[in-house]
């Protein structure tokens, strides 16, 4: 009792962060899965999206209006990566890491030379924040949360769907085949990195709302808890949700699990320094149990196999 009423007054909290870093990792999932491209551009483009949100709501923009330009400086930090890698040759791994270090210092300039901008939601007119979390009221940022994350999956399954969207995948999927078909894979790179890191921004928005503050370091680690809910998503739903649509929803859900597994582990005691040791642990499982299911199964395969021709 005394383990279970602290995690069910954490879980609320936990299920909001969730459904926050899943907007962030299914713009991961987009350079992962789709373009498969390795972009570590997000640990400086989230906190960018943090960044200008906080910026423009002290500065008294509206906050809708916030996500927006958010998203939109994301995107050209996802173009910046993406005019390294395709033309100036760099590789997509250092392209991301040399637009992630310069953010650094630009998320520095837009807050104004602080490494911390703080919004309160007494002050300031907030979507959502988390003191209203665990409310059965209006201000309760969930309803509005999976409102949103609706609105991203439905948007992207009805963008590669079209023309120009299922060429982005023809592109990740083979970019050989799809340049013989005439199509344009660097600019399909470009433009998958552009839309993965505006959807990163959107999540770093978000964030900063909820938490009430922009950081300099806030996207710090922000690629493995993304690489984690696409692992998640993909090892608990794989064989159920085989829709493109539900796949995005599958990575959205597996933040959520990332992060309530990650209050389970809170609550049974571990110090709170040790947060990135269990991310790494956690990402490490997610990662390992599809290759050990495909060893089972292979070597089942291959008895069954065995035992018939004997």
């Amino acid at each position: 009792m005394n383990f279970l009423i602290p995690l069910s007054n954490a879980l609320p909290g936990a299920v909001a962060q969730g459904i926050v870093w899943g907007i962030m990792a299914i713009g991961v999932y987009i350079t992962y899965r789709i373009l498969d491209v390795a972009d570590l551009t997000v640990d400086g483009s989230l906190a960018t999206g943090g960044a200008v949100c906080v910026m423009l709501i002290r500065a008294g923009f509206n906050p809708w209006l916030a996500l927006l330009c958010a998203m939109a400086v994301g995107m050209l930090a996802g173009l910046v990566t993406g005019l390294f890698h395709t033309r100036c040759g760099i590789p997509a791994i250092l392209s991301g890491i040399l637009t992630q270090l310069a953010l650094y210092s630009v998320n520095l300039r837009i807050m104004e030379s602080k490494a911390n901008q703080a919004i309160g939601v007494d002050k300031y007119d907030l979507l959502v924040s988390q003191r209203y979390v665990r409310a059965l009221t209006l201000d309760n940022p969930l309803p509005l949360l999976l409102v949103l994350t609706a609105v991203v999956i439905g948007i992207l399954y009805w963008f590669f769907g079209t023309e120009k969207g299922s060429a982005i995948r023809a592109t990740g999927a083979n970019a050989n085949m799809a340049r013989a078909q005439g199509i344009d894979t660097n600019a399909n790179v470009v433009l998958g990195l552009m839309l993965s890191n505006g959807l990163v921004a959107l999540s770093g928005a978000l964030l900063a709302q909820y938490q009430g503050s922009a950081d300099v370091n806030m996207g710090r680690g922000a690629i493995v808890i993304g690489l984690a809910a696409v692992i998640i998503g993909e090892v608990v739903f794989g064989r159920v949700f085989v829709n493109f649509g539900l796949k995005l929803l599958a990575v959205s859900i597996g933040a959520v699990i990332y992060y309530i597994v990650l209050q389970i582990v809170l609550q049974l005691g571990l110090n709170t320094n040790d947060l990135k040791l269990i991310t790494a642990l956690i990402v490490a499982l997610a990662l390992a149990v599809p290759y050990w299911k495909g060893k089972v199964f292979r070597g089942k395969a291959a008895k069954k196999g065995a035992e018939e021709h004997a």
